[in-house]
């Protein structure tokens, strides 16, 4: 008889492009007012409220101007090169930017980790993000981790997010409610945030009433107009390793990812899952060499892309977004400057406003159906703060809530169990 046992070669998974592919007429033609719209839309998007998660963990973690400018040129500009080329090769909106979970697990490392040893990390997590691309081995690694647990881990560690926006009405109610009364509004007559999203709307409000008050102070370098990437020499840690890579990779993999792909499918798109991990590993480590976080296929700006036009043309779209995303790359010195030149309420509550749709998100997708124990272990595990051997709670959270539901929902994985074959 054969030898059955053994193990078949790994091959690489990578989706085939469309053919023949567009030359520029082409792609030219299919532009219109619809692809231009939803491009700037989905710029603003991410220019606004994420910016404002990089600002605040960034700020956290003592970072510099400097830094804070090479770290949003990788997350545009690399990012944006990404998304042109991407979405022009697959005829579909692909827009990559950056993992918000992750910035914010970071953030929360910089308070006890250099700088250094978290750029060591971007490194080491873009190596594991192309080996999972390149191996085929994205599907059981995100069939291991149940999927409410990891959102439970997430949204322990938004949390802060959520309890900052209510304080900062106390710390600075001329600041922070006139753009909490914007979102709301906004929110509420829907038909008017077709026009101006909520989020958009707060920033607007927020910076007039900055302007009319006289709160608006320079900051930097005045003649800092254009990029300057930052490289910094990387060093190795374990403790940055075990704490940062794992999770890192997950909010990528699982999380970001996940549901950019959902987000197309819904579309009636078919993204290419093995094609878009390679990228993001790839583009992982570009980044890293400017200090900036991993890259990643974006759910709420590939769902703006797609918001309206037909589907064949929305990739146009994303080729604009990205060339959007390019050139607010290259300026990202005077944006910095810009932001942080603003009362820190004003970043705060921007940064709560953006995540509240993401913090109800992942809360609904821990507890709404199975792994309900593993998932409260998780969340508070993470939100506990607690370190152990020098890891931080996110790391903890996702094996104490693995570890739980484990032992105690094992009724939940019969399916899990099936998949990953027998011993």
């Amino acid at each position: 008889m054969p030898d059955t046992s053994t193990t078949a070669p790994v091959r690489v998974v990578t989706e085939p492009l469309p053919q023949p592919l567009y030359g520029p007429k082409r792609v030219l033609r299919d532009f219109g007012a619809t692809s231009i719209a939803n491009g700037v839309i989905g710029i603003v998007f991410s220019a606004t409220g994420p910016v404002a998660v990089i600002l605040a963990a960034g700020l956290t973690g003592g970072l510099s101007q400097a830094q804070l400018a090479s770290w949003l040129f990788g997350a545009f500009f690399v990012n944006g090169i990404l998304t042109v080329t991407a979405s022009w090769l697959y005829r579909q909106p692909l827009a990559f930017f950056w993992t918000i979970p992750g910035t914010v697990v970071v953030g929360a490392s910089l308070e006890h980790l250099p700088w250094e040893q978290v750029l060591g990390a971007f490194f080491a997590t873009g190596v594991l993000i192309l080996l999972l691309g390149l191996t085929g081995w994205v599907t059981p690694i995100m069939a291991a981790l149940p999927m409410p647990i990891v959102m439970a881990m997430v949204a322990g560690v938004f949390l802060h997010f959520g309890t900052d926006l209510v304080e900062a009405p106390a710390h600075d109610a001329l600041i922070a409610l006139p753009m909490i009364a914007t979102f709301v509004a906004l929110s509420v007559f829907t038909k008017l945030g077709r026009f101006v999203p909520p989020v958009l709307g707060a920033l607007i409000v927020g910076v007039v009433v900055i302007l009319v008050t006289g709160r608006f102070t320079s900051a930097g370098n005045a003649h800092e107009w254009m990029a300057h990437p930052m490289p910094t020499t990387p060093t190795w840690s374990w403790q940055a390793m075990i704490e940062l890579v794992v999770p890192l990779a997950i909010t990528v993999v699982v999380v970001q990812n996940g549901q950019g792909i959902a987000v197309l499918r819904a579309a009636g798109h078919q993204p290419p899952i093995g094609t878009a991990t390679i990228a993001c590993g790839v583009f992982s480590l570009v980044n890293a060499a400017v200090g900036c976080i991993s890259t990643c296929l974006t759910g709420p700006t590939n769902a703006l892309l797609t918001a309206s036009g037909e589907r064949a043309r929305q990739y146009t779209a994303g080729i604009f977004c990205g060339l959007l995303a390019v050139a607010f790359g290259l300026f990202a010195p005077t944006f910095v400057a810009m932001m942080l030149g603003t009362p820190i309420a004003f970043i705060v509550t921007l940064g709560g406003l953006a995540m509240l749709k993401a913090l109800q998100g992942a809360f609904v997708a821990a507890f709404g159906g199975k792994f309900t124990f593993g998932a409260l272990i998780a969340f508070l595990v993470t939100i506990s703060d607690v370190e152990l051997l020098h890891i931080g709670a996110a790391f903890w959270g996702l094996v104490f809530g693995v570890i739980a539901s484990r032992m105690l929902e094992r009724g939940d994985y019969p399916d899990r169990v099936a998949i990953s074959g027998t011993s």
